[in-house]
Parts: structure tokens; sequence; C-alpha cells
């Protein structure tokens, strides 16, 4: 008897969380799971801008899924279409192959892509913090602006290479420009020919209050951390244009810059658009189980996912967050054992675990369980969640030796070659133009048909 194929898309918190439960709960004989990620590790996502100043290396946050998985088989690529009622999925491959996976059950955790809109220039100017390689590459531009401007003849191009602006006042912004300006304001003593005062970073966001999920007490101490450090922050601002050594404001003013950060929020992958399905503020509209209603064997959690939420019973959808990711992978890999095993299913209900901001050195914010906390005490709670959440006891040490490594040794700010002659565009790394349309799905799996 063959057993049902289960296909999980994404190889982000959700879809290794579904992979991980399903080996635990399932018997080697009912059922077989595949996993479709275009890489060998999960991204380790809330530690990005310590990669990206520097604090931890690349390998700290990349959790090996041979490591976790022992039972599935990974797929190396992409989902670029899911055609529901023939049950396919076309995979785009690593080597750009297209194949076309078969399942009886999938689980639709893409994740999510960063979000942009239509201002001058941003596609162009604008650098993304979503991957690896994005936060390898950041790291590189930021201190190829230290050593070009150290070497300038010309004082409007010193200025310059040495404003940087980050956009977004959320977790990820907020973190990037905490981290990266601590490192430009250590590495200035290396470059005796700058003055340190020209080095300026400045943080934005539209919204009126920054990290308002902290609440207004957290939120201010933030701020003020920020502040203290010579962080410039304009809230109610975004940017009206980019270009490659100016940046405007829709407040009006035109910074010299050349380092443009974009984390201003993010938006379902493109794969939710080929299921041709009802969606909510652009995420797939599923039930408080997380199957999509419509379409049989389809579960869809995590960023792409509006799933309800239950614990508050005001008809709110979860936030995109790991910790929901996380917890939501479990639920879906219960209710496909369940599924399987004709047992009922059960609705996702959370408890909130609380929030945690490192702001980099001895600075932090976090709110666990409810209890507000800064400094000290917060930087301990924020490390010792992340070291829980990270699945493999390799990676948790490579943190903890990274961590204090940093704080006895600091850094030697060198640039390690990803930076290239062509600048890195947003687009070049989320790979958002490989997506089929609806029609090009069922159009492609009705070839398939043909030629089998």
């Amino acid at each position: 008897m063959t057993r049902p194929r289960i296909l999980i898309v994404g190889g982000g918190f959700a879809g290794v969380e579904c992979a991980r439960r399903l080996e635990r709960t399932l018997a080697p004989g009912e059922a077989e799971i595949a996993l479709v990620a275009p890489f060998s590790y999960q991204l380790y996502l809330p530690l990005l801008p310590q990669v990206a100043s520097g604090v931890l290396t690349p390998q700290s946050v990349a959790v090996s899924l041979r490591r976790g998985l022992r039972r599935t088989r990974i797929i190396p690529g992409g989902a670029i279409g899911v055609d529901g009622a023939a049950k396919v999925c076309v995979i785009r491959k690593i080597t750009d192959e297209i194949v076309d996976e078969t399942y009886d059950y999938i689980v639709l955790a893409p994740g999510s892509v960063t979000r942009t809109f239509d201002i001058p220039g941003l596609t162009e100017y604008g650098r993304g913090m979503k991957t690896l390689a994005e936060a390898a590459y950041v790291r590189d531009h930021v201190i190829a602006q230290l050593d070009l401007a150290d070497a300038a003849t010309d004082e409007a191009e010193r200025v310059s290479r040495l404003q940087f602006i980050v956009v977004g006042g959320g977790y990820a912004g907020t973190e990037t420009a905490a981290c990266l300006q601590r490192i430009t304001t250590a590495a200035a003593a290396r470059y005796p020919r700058l003055d340190p005062k020209l080095i300026k970073w400045h943080l934005i966001d539209i919204a009126p209050k920054l990290m308002p999920e902290l609440g207004d007490k957290l939120g201010a101490d933030a701020m003020e951390v920020l502040q203290r450090r010579g962080i410039e922050i304009s809230l109610g601002v975004s940017v009206a244009e980019a270009g490659p050594e100016t940046v405007t404001l829709t407040d009006g003013r035109e910074l010299p810059c050349r380092t443009l950060i974009w984390t201003a929020g993010v938006a379902a992958s493109p794969l939710v658009a080929t299921l041709d399905a009802e969606t909510v503020r652009g995420r797939l509209a599923v039930t408080d189980r997380m199957t999509l209603p419509g379409f049989d064997g389809v579960f869809a959690l995590g960023d792409a996912a509006a799933v309800p939420d239950v614990a508050t019973g005001d008809g709110a959808i979860c936030p995109p967050t790991a910790q929901h990711a996380q917890r939501q992978g479990k639920a879906v890999a219960d209710n496909l054992t369940a599924t399987l095993r004709g047992a009922p299913l059960r609705p996702y209900v959370h408890k909130d675990l609380g929030l945690v901001v490192d702001l980099g050195g001895k600075d932090a914010v976090s709110k666990p369980l409810g209890v507000e906390l800064k400094g000290i005490t917060a930087q301990a709670v924020a490390r010792g969640y992340h070291l829980m959440a990270l699945r493999t006891n390799v990676a948790k040490v490579r943190t903890v030796t990274n961590w204090l490594l940093n704080a006895t040794a600091g850094d030697d700010f060198v640039r390690t070659g990803f930076q290239i002659r062509r600048p890195a565009t947003l687009r070049d790394f989320e790979y958002t133009d490989s997506y089929l349309t609806p029609d090009q799905v069922r159009e492609h799996t009705r070839a398939m048909t043909v030629r089998h």
C-alpha cells in the first residue's frame, strides 16, 4: 500500500518545526515526508542584525536541516506554483531545473519577502535584511563605506559615504540600526583620518511610534538608548525617492547617503498568488485549524497565512512572528497526524511568551510574560530566549562562543569579499520574479499530464 505523501514548502520556522514534529509523531510506514527549501539550513532570522554587525558569524544562525531531520527528503529549491486541483507543486531547483512534485497533503509555509512600495529608486538602491546573503553583504558594504570615506579626497563624497539610513521602526529595523551603529562607532578608532562626528545614522518610520508592540514605556526606553548613541529617529516619515548618492524623505529633506537599508515590513511569499485562493491582506485565508477552504489536503501557516487569533477572540489574525510560526508548525503537524489517523483536528490557540529586542552591547528591552525589563536584565532574557529557540546544540555553542569572543576581543572590521562591483538589489536576493501565475500553473500541470 502506497504511503501518503506529505510535502512541506519552506525551510523556515514553520516548515522545519512541522517536519520535526511529524518525524516524532508518525511512524515511518504512516507517511512519506518531503521538504522544499532553497538552502540546507533554517535561518534564525531574529539574530540576523548581529550577523550584519559581525557579532555572530553566518554559521551561527544557519541551523542545519540535516542535523535535525532524519527521515525527511529535502528538495533543494523553491516552490513557484501550486495546482490544488491536480495536487501538484511546481518546484524550481537550485540548478534552475523545473520539476513537479505530487502530494496527498501539502503544508504551505513559504514565509515572506521584503515589502516594498512604488518609490523611485528603492529597488535599485535599497538593501534588504531578510536573508543571510543580505546580512553578509550589508556588513561588507558598511565597512566599505568607511574604507572609501577614509580614502576620499572630496569632502562631499566623504559625507555621503558616512551617512546611513535604516527604514523601518519594527524589531528588524531597530535592531539593525542599533547593531550597525555600534560597529561604525567602534571602527572609527581605526580610521584616524575620519572625523567620528561625520558618521551619522538615521532610523525612520512612517508610524507614529517605535515598536508599538512593546508598549509606550519600553518603546520610549528603546528610543532613549538609540538617541543617546547619536542615532537620529524620524517618525511619521518615509522615503520619497532614493538615488545613488542621496535619499529624499517625505518631509522634504534630502540627505547625502549611499547606504539605504530597507526593513519596512514583509509581504507574504508570491507563491500565495499562484493558488488563486481567498486572501486577507495578501495572506491565505485559512481556518483556525490552518486548513485552506476549498482545497483538499492543503494546510497553510506562518507568514503566508492569515491564521485567526483565537486567543484574543476579536477577529484578529496572528502576527508574522517566529514565535507564532514555530507553534503553528507543531499544530499543523498534529492536525496532519490526526487527519491520517481519522481523529478530529484542533484549532490553533497560543499563549504569548512576550517580546525581546537586543540593541547590542549591554542594551536591550524585553517583555517576557508581560513583565517590562531593560538593560542587563533584559539582555540576559533576550539572549536566553534566542538560545532556547536555536534548535541544535551546535548552533547554541557557536552563538555563545561568538558572543563571548566579540565581548572580549572585539571586531577587526574586515571586508570578506561579498562586496561586488555591481551593488546587490532587493530583487537579487529574494527571486520575486520566479513565480508562475495561476494560469501558468494549470497550463504546466496539463502539459505534464499529456507527457505522462
